[in-house]
């Protein structure tokens, strides 16, 4: 039997084209969406483009038939605008307009057609499920494969499922599995930037971010258990070499950046300029950097520097941070490009990130998929879970979930019992 789902604002904004995916059936956008799109619209950033996009895609099928009767979607379903919201819930807000608009469907002859009411936020879904409604997520780019992979194997026996990068110890020896059947042995207790590994983890991680055939590399895990200090360390430690081997400037420049949540908002009303204004989201950046710098002792064009200040970093352009809301449009070759808090991203903003990496760009994405501060993402289907899953049978890519924590002991402790 073929449904009826009613889609809310949030869905679009998630995905543009979410209403082409859903098989035959038929998809109805209520008049609340089109104007919360509408009002959306305006402005830069990850939001405004999506509202556009969706709109447009919108006025693309409009084009073909009428939308109040319904028009022909490739998937042989109909989409169609409802403009009625009869129903006993208060609409002094949009979400109880569109709640209402999926209420009237349902109860003004569907011809026994179920209606669902698609929502990312959970609010609605239960406000509409408290009506009658049936409601559920939307479902397309959800995934539970960050579940089964990313942990470091112990048992050479056991059969590979993947043929991305993955992690082997072996007695005292740790060996790097790709592809089907190649496996090479790695350097144990490499350090970068004079950072020494604390655990087999942070060793993995390290050779994965140094491998120059791993190209894109995820890493999960609590905070603490040095995913982004590890990756700092490895793209300054590939921009300052100045030594004739296999690393020696091999990118040009540490790019590093992390959403602000929600992602898209302008960060125009802080005061000050770009920098000012980026300072108090990147302090973690800038606390990393610190850690870095005064372990440091490597040399930058042939002189001695302890790197006193992070500052001589930015200044002299060897690591740059870049708000995500403004890297649509760029082109960026030869970076080593780190997307940190990447678990705040939707799937749409990581395809954004990496379709403008440009020739011999590396990228990181570094997150916590277990504390995701946007409304509408969860765990299954934020970007960076989205990412791993797309890329878990490429031979260029590596993920790594990390659990050892490597802050302090007390941080530790903290972790285990509060």
């Amino acid at each position: 039997m073929k449904k009826i789902f009613v889609l809310d604002t949030n869905v679009l904004i998630h995905d543009p084209e979410a209403f082409l995916y859903f098989a035959d059936n038929e998809v109805v956008l209520p008049i609340t969406v089109i104007e919360e799109l509408d009002k959306l619209k305006r402005g830069n950033g990850e939001i405004p483009f999506s509202a556009r996009q969706a709109l447009r895609l919108v006025d693309h099928y409009r084009e073909t038939g009428k939308l109040s009767a319904g028009v022909n979607l490739p998937g042989e379903g109909t989409l169609r605008v409802e403009v009625k919201e009869n129903s006993h819930l208060h609409k002094s807000s949009n979400d109880n307009r569109i709640i209402s608009t999926a209420v009237t469907i349902a109860n003004n002859g569907c011809k026994g057609q179920p209606v669902i009411l698609v929502s990312k936020d959970t609010s609605v879904r239960i406000k509409a499920d408290s009506l009658g409604l049936l409601t559920q997520d939307y479902l397309k780019d959800k995934t539970t494969v960050f579940q089964k992979f990313g942990n470091i194997r112990y048992d050479e026996s056991q059969s590979d499922e993947i043929t991305s990068v993955r992690y082997i110890q072996s007695g005292d020896k740790i060996f790097r599995a790709y592809g089907e059947d190649k496996m090479e042995l790695i350097r144990r207790q490499r350090s970068i930037m004079s950072i020494f590994p604390k655990n087999i983890e942070q060793e993995c991680a390290i050779d994965a971010l140094l491998s120059t055939s791993t190209n894109v590399v995820a890493l999960t895990g609590r905070a603490g258990t040095g995913k982004t200090l590890l990756a700092i360390a490895a793209g300054l430690h590939f921009c300052t070499k100045t030594s004739h081997n296999d690393y020696a400037k091999k990118y040009e420049q540490v790019m590093v950046a992390r959403p602000i949540v929600p992602l898209g908002n302008d960060i125009g009303f802080l005061p000050g300029d770009l920098v000012e204004k980026l300072h108090p989201w990147m302090q973690p950046i800038y606390d990393n950097l610190d850690v870095i710098v005064n372990t440091s002792d490597e040399k930058v064009d042939g002189k001695d520097t302890d790197y006193r200040s992070s500052d001589y970093l930015i200044e002299s352009d060897i690591i740059h941070i870049e708000p995500l809301t403004y890297i649509r449009g760029r082109s960026l070759p030869r970076r080593f490009l780190i997307i940190d808090e990447a678990q705040n991203l939707r799937p749409l903003d990581v395809k954004t990130i990496i379709t403008r990496c440009g020739e011999g760009t590396k990228v990181v994405f570094t997150g916590d998929l277990e504390q995701i501060d946007s409304p509408f993402l969860d765990a299954a289907s934020n970007g960076l879970a989205y990412l791993i899953n797309r890329f878990i049978q490429e031979e260029n890519f590596c993920y790594l979930n990390m659990k050892q924590s490597a802050r302090s002991a007390l941080a530790e402790q903290a972790a285990a019992l509060l």
